[in-house]
């Protein structure tokens, strides 16, 4: 396995549960890459995404995902794999009993942060990185949904992620919202983050263009199409 890869599957077959959903997938993802997952629903894009984070065991083939060996990975190790990745899913995932400050606070305690003024600081950090910095005392029912994604990929950030992991993240938003988003998104790889995104978007798509990796049939494609500058 290349070591100038942060994602890296050779011959993996991606079950769920006793349902085989991939089969033979090799794939080679390098840092600062961003890479587009599409194919239509039920083809595989999600359970691709659960295997690399984890979710998922890969029970044949290799995987290195950031430094950790998929196959031999031991449950004592996954949250620290889990550290190293940010993910972002399409219904948000916030918890609706406290606000939005403390929804982020949760996850960095969670993560053995103990200081609260470092806790205050990197959640303040990460609002100010989505623009939610005057929001951080709502509840989550009191956003709106490209409000409350900005809040969950505020959240994937905020234990510095080495790839950020979305799951068809603007699925739920309406046009003008979803190219918001995904200028959050661009601008976090233009800083150096790998960033995949499952999604079958294709206005999004062809707005910011970068690698495609086409998921039909149990097998993956590959396509790729210059990257424009804005």
């Amino acid at each position: 396995m290349s070591d100038a890869n942060i994602i890296e599957l050779i011959d993996a077959d991606i079950f769920q549960g006793e349902h085989l959903v991939l089969t033979g997938i090799s794939l080679e993802i390098k840092t600062g890459e961003f890479v587009y997952l599409i194919g239509k629903v039920g083809s595989g894009k999600s359970s691709l995404i659960k295997t690399l984070n984890a979710e998922l065991p890969l029970e044949k083939g290799e995987g290195k995902v950031v430094g950790y060996n998929l196959a031999e990975l031991k449950t004592r190790d996954i949250p620290f794999l889990r550290r190293k990745l940010g993910v972002v899913f399409q219904d948000f995932r916030l918890l609706n009993d406290r606000n939005v400050y403390d929804n982020l606070a949760f996850v960095l305690k969670a993560t053995d942060w103990k200081s609260e003024e470092e806790i205050f600081d990197r959640v303040n950090e990460v609002l100010e990185m989505v623009a939610m910095t005057s929001k951080s005392k709502s509840m989550p029912h009191q956003l709106s949904g490209g409000e409350q994604q900005r809040v969950a990929i505020a959240r994937a950030l905020l234990n510095n992620p080495e790839v950020i992991l979305a799951d068809e993240p603007t699925g739920n938003l309406d046009p003008h919202t979803s190219i918001e988003l995904m200028q959050i998104l661009k601008d976090l790889n233009d800083k150096g983050k790998t960033i995949i995104i499952a999604t079958h978007d294709y206005p999004l798509i062809r707005r910011f263009p970068a690698r495609i990796i086409t998921v039909d049939d149990q097998k993956i494609f590959e396509t790729v199409i210059t990257r424009k500058e804005n």
